[in-house]
């Protein structure tokens, strides 16, 4: 299991490290889907209302810094090379999706 998660955190390290990205969906789905689709190590299931309540509970500018430092199993920021304005928007879009 370990071992699959760091090929999935270097795939999409490398998936999203260089484009340049116009909204939080599109940024979704070439870097954050790998791990928050399925839930893989405990990262929460994209929409799941049950799962982000806690989360957007603290606000976006707390759910921006733990993707900026990493949490648990996701790495800072989130295996990507995305700027923190580009982390900002998907972190949006996956909020309002489970709200």
């Amino acid at each position: 299991m370990k071992n699959s998660i760091k090929l999935m955190v270097a795939a999409v390290f490398v998936v999203g490290s260089s484009a340049a990205f116009s909204d939080g969906a599109t940024l979704y789905k070439t870097a954050c889907f790998a791990c928050h689709d399925a839930g893989i190590a405990g990262a929460p299931k994209f929409a799941d209302k049950k799962l982000w309540a806690p989360r957007i509970a603290t606000g976006v500018d707390a759910m921006v810094k733990v993707v900026l430092t990493g949490k648990g199993a996701m790495p800072p920021n989130g295996g990507t090379q995305m700027t923190e304005a580009q982390i900002r928007e998907v972190v949006e879009y996956m909020a309002d999706a489970a709200k």
